[in-house]
């Protein structure tokens, strides 16, 4: 009995540094790996060439990882609407949240991008792509945010209300100096072929963005300092490497390298993705046993994937494709020509994005109940 416990035990030692390992590249740990791989594809090839390749495999990656990452939060946030907007299963105050995510944001930015269609506003399009970039800083960070808390409470480490302040300044710090710069005196900038003009960014903006993030590194750096020598032990490396990359690496530096650029959207749907797998996967196997005895997990986790799949394909490809074949002029006939040739695919872009960053900020609030799968 006792060989064959101890012959368990070291075989479950390796896979629980599979797990460990494999988790650490997914939440972040892949980002530190592709600066020298950059450096190396670059002088081998060139930035030409090693560019145009990089980009190119980033583009088709995105129908396996990012679209997946935002069409599997539609699965999640309407799986049994009608009793978590209107039941008893969340608290009344996350039932508001609920039904404005999932009622308000939808029509109110679906109004807005059928309007601007409607009337051919460039300008009301450039309005909404602004927002979704203001916005995909703040969802960065505050993802950035949940891998450190999740991650490091499944280790049994906790902050206290000023150390979890300072994990949440840093982060709204570097997603404010990550929006500031560079400064921008206001330029004309295209996006899915919507052409617009920029808000012009006032000149202290920086300089004063700057200065906050680096006084919330300062803080940040001597609340995790104070807590390595209250509790004996370093932060818990795979939650601060996913802090430190969503904010430092995918945010506020996610221009300094000219190939590493083309994966960070795909680093951060990847992070995502990890947090999706744990939530939905120890649901599933907690279901598949007693009392419910329903499909097995397994089962489960692969209509999860085919699902996400399929929806992305209908959300980024085939629904935008569809629209602009069919509504938007052709060639030969009269078109603002401001609004380029894919008006729907930048609407409906705008829309999914702003309504992921909306949906998000619901799903992984300590009120909602399905939470509690992230802590197996």
């Amino acid at each position: 009995m006792t060989t064959a416990l101890a012959t368990t035990a070291a075989g479950a030692r390796p896979r629980a540094r599979g797990a460990r390992l494999v988790e650490f590249l997914m939440v972040g740990g892949l980002t530190p790996l592709l600066f020298p791989l950059s450096w190396a594809l670059r002088e081998a090839f060139g930035l030409s060439e090693a560019e145009y390749w990089t980009g190119f495999t980033f583009f088709y990656a995105a129908h396996l990882i990012n679209d997946p990452h935002f069409s599997v939060t539609y699965l999640l946030f309407y799986e049994d609407g009608r009793a978590r907007a209107f039941g008893g299963r969340f608290s009344r105050w996350q039932r508001a949240r609920y039904l404005a995510a999932g009622i308000g944001v939808p029509l109110l930015v679906g109004g807005w991008a059928i309007g601007c269609l409607w009337t051919q506003s460039a300008f009301g399009l450039g309005l909404m792509i602004q927002l979704m970039f203001l916005l995909v800083g703040w969802h960065y960070v505050k993802q950035g945010f949940g891998v450190m808390v999740v991650l490091s409470a499944r280790r049994g480490v906790r902050y206290s209300k000023r150390e979890r302040l300072a994990l949440l300044a840093h982060c709204y710090a570097g997603w404010a100096y990550a929006w500031a710069s560079p400064f921008d005196p206001g330029h004309e900038a295209v996006e899915k072929g919507v052409f617009y003009s920029t808000f012009a960014h006032p000149g202290w903006l920086e300089p004063l963005t700057l200065t906050v993030f680096a006084a919330s590194t300062v803080w940040l750096v001597a609340e995790l300092a104070a807590k390595t020598l209250r509790d004996g032990r370093l932060p818990p490396l795979a939650p601060l490497t996913g802090l430190l990359c969503a904010v430092w690496a995918w945010s506020v530096f996610s221009q300094v390298d000219p190939l590493v650029r083309y994966a960070v959207p795909a680093l951060h749907g990847l992070q995502y993705l990890y947090f999706v797998w744990l939530l939905k996967g120890n649901e599933a196997r907690e279901r598949e046993g007693p009392p419910h005895f329903e499909t097995s997990a397994r089962t489960r986790l692969v209509i999860l994937v085919a699902s996400a799949l399929a929806l992305g394909l209908f959300l980024f490809d085939l629904a935008p494709m569809g629209l602009d074949d069919y509504f938007a002029p052709g060639a030969g006939q009269t078109r603002d020509l401001a609004l380029g040739a894919t008006p729907y695919f930048a609407a409906l872009y705008c829309f999914v994005n702003i309504h992921h960053y909306a949906m998000d900020a619901v799903i992984w609030r300590r009120d909602n109940p399905q939470t509690r799968y992230l802590r197996g």
